[in-house]
This record gives C-alpha cells, sequence and structure tokens, in this order.
C-alpha cells in the first residue's frame, strides 16, 4: 500500500478544523507579538514621530532675533531628524510655560526658573539640553555712568542700589529677576529698599535700553546678552556700563514633553551637539546661542534655582 488509510469526512473535517483553528490561533498570536515590538523595531525614532515637531522658546531677546534664528534652527533639526519642525513663537514668559503645559509646544528653549516651573507642570518632562556656559551662567548688574556707582566684585557691593531705581527683566527670569533678587537679598537689599517700584521690563534687550535711556539708574540682565551687545556695538560704553558680575549658576536649557520617545529626544541631543561651527548656518545658529557647544544636562542640575524660586515665591507646589 502505498498510501495511509483514508479517514472518512467525519475525519477530514476535523482535521482541516483543527489545522485552520491553529493557524489562524497562530497568525493572532504572531500578529500580537509584532505590534507589541512594533514588527521588530526596538522603538520609535525621530524617523517615525508621526507629526511636527513643535519647538519654542522664552522671549528673552528682540522677537525678530528670535524668529529669525530660530527659523534657522528649527530647518536644521529638519534636516538632521527628517521630521517636520516648526518654530512656535510667543509673547511672554509665561505664555511659554503654559504652552508647554497643554501640548502646544513639544520641545522649549527656557530659562532655568521657566525650566522648573514647566517640569512641575507636566510630569515627565526631562531637561535634555544646554548649553556648555549654562554651566557657570551669569547676571550682570548695570548702571548709568553718571550714576556715580563705580564697579564692584563682591555681592556685598549690592547695598549701594538701596534707594536707587531699579530695573529686572521678565518676572520670570533666572537671569533677569531670580538670581539677581536673590543677590540682592544676600546683600541685604529688599525690593522695599528701592527707589519706588522695581520695574519688569520684559526683556534683556529692553533693560539694557531703559537703563543707558536714564528711566532706571540700575538695572540687571543675562550676561551673555549684555556681552553680545557689546560686540556688536549697539551698546554706548560711555552711558551705560557694568558694575557687579554675579557667581555661577545654571541656567538655560531644553526642555522636552513626556510623548516624545527616548530615541527622539537623544537623536535631538545628538543634533544639537553635531552643531558644526564650521558651516555657516550652524554657525550662525551656534552664535545666536553664545556658545561654542551644547551638551546634555539633567532635571537635578536646576534642584538650586527651583529652591530659591520656592524662597521668593515664584515657584509653588
Amino acid at each position: 500500500m502505498l498510501f495511509p488509510a483514508v479517514p472518512g469526512p467525519w475525519h477530514w473535517r476535523s482535521a482541516i478544523f483543527s489545522a485552520t483553528k491553529y493557524l489562524l490561533l497562530g497568525g493572532l498570536v504572531c500578529a500580537l507579538a509584532l505590534l507589541a515590538v512594533g514588527c521588530g523595531d526596538d522603538s520609535a525614532d525621530s524617523e517615525s514621530f508621526d507629526g511636527t515637531l513643535v519647538i519654542g522658546a522664552i522671549p528673552d531677546q528682540d522677537p525678530e532675533i528670535l524668529a529669525r534664528n530660530y527659523d534657522l534652527l528649527a530647518s536644521y533639526l529638519e534636516s538632521e531628524l527628517q521630521i517636520e519642525v516648526e518654530f512656535r513663537p510667543v509673547t511672554e514668559y509665561t505664555a511659554a510655560v503654559t504652552a508647554f503645559r497643554v501640548g502646544d509646544l513639544d520641545l522649549v528653549w527656557f530659562g532655568g526658573l521657566t525650566g522648573v516651573q514647566a517640569r512641575l507642570q507636566v510630569e515627565g518632562a526631562e531637561a535634555i539640553a544646554q548649553r556648555d556656559i549654562d554651566a557657570e551662567f551669569t547676571s550682570v548688574f548695570i548702571a548709568r555712568a553718571d550714576s556715580g556707582i563705580d564697579p564692584f566684585s563682591d555681592v556685598s557691593g549690592l547695598s549701594v542700589v538701596a534707594g536707587r531705581t531699579f530695573t529686572f527683566g521678565s518676572d520670570t527670569s533666572t537671569s533677569g529677576r531670580l538670581m539677581p533678587q536673590s543677590y540682592l537679598a544676600e546683600a541685604g537689599v529688599a525690593l522695599d529698599d528701592l527707589d519706588g517700584v522695581a520695574g519688569f521690563s520684559g526683556s534683556h534687550d529692553a533693560t539694557i535700553a531703559l537703563v543707558e535711556a536714564g528711566t532706571f539708574e540700575v538695572g540687571a540682565l543675562n550676561s551673555q546678552v549684555w556681552r553680545a551687545r557689546v560686540d556688536q556695538g549697539v551698546i554706548d560704553p560711555t552711558e551705560v556700563h557694568v558694575i557687579f558680575e554675579t557667581p555661577p549658576y545654571f541656567d538655560y536649557h531644553w526642555v522636552a514633553r513626556p510623548e516624545l520617545s527616548d530615541d527622539l529626544k537623544a537623536d535631538v541631543l545628538r543634533a544639537l551637539q553635531e552643531l558644526d561651527p564650521a558651516d555657516p548656518d550652524e554657525a550662525l545658529v551656534l552664535e545666536f546661542f553664545g556658545a561654542d557647544a551644547f551638551i546634555p544636562t539633567t532635571d537635578a542640575n536646576y534642584s538650586t534655582i527651583e529652591q530659591v524660586g520656592r524662597d521668593i515665591g515664584v515657584v509653588g507646589g
């Protein structure tokens, strides 16, 4: 006999049903497994990001300068990440925090304080990158040359600000308000000790302009913006000068929302770290940020900023 005995009709139907059942079950299990592991891909990366990566920044400088340079950065990130990247401007520091909180912005360039505020409002948000200069950032106090205030090198010298008209930058700026106010307090100067109410100019550039114009005798701002404007020749040193530069602290950084995958955040960090000063366009981005390079950072670097913020009542929770 060349072949085994052929089963009856019922046996054929049972055999076919059993085979079909196991094939279907096997296919279902395989499909579910593929979904679970991403069809063999370990995790999502920038190439699988669905949608447009929307980046933003606190408006700490002239809006035209910000728009021009962040559009350049967005184009660079698009090329590196192979996804759509859009820069979406905001008009106020608090608006940047709000837009990040509600999900309108995925990745934001914050100052130290606004970064802390944003992360505290969005569980799982993460600081991922900073400039090389942000590990030891400083503020400067400036005064009109005719104010009679000579430069000094010790924090205690800030006692001279008592009885003077004074302006901060934005009320939630780390370098334009938070740290300057903490150093004034260290020198024994409370806001009530000023001549009149402390001003809040809204940006570092506006602080320079107000002091230079004589609207305020003294102001505080980001040291990197001050030096950039000096280098550009837009500040008249016979009208306004630096009287004190603060001790260093951590400041600006990129904060990512938790929806961004670890791979995408790693790709963003890599792209920022690979900005090449030998490339003309990429050199412009680094020049705008006033840095030689971007480096990794962590939430823990801003614990001091958070504590100072709580001390002066601008960080709650």
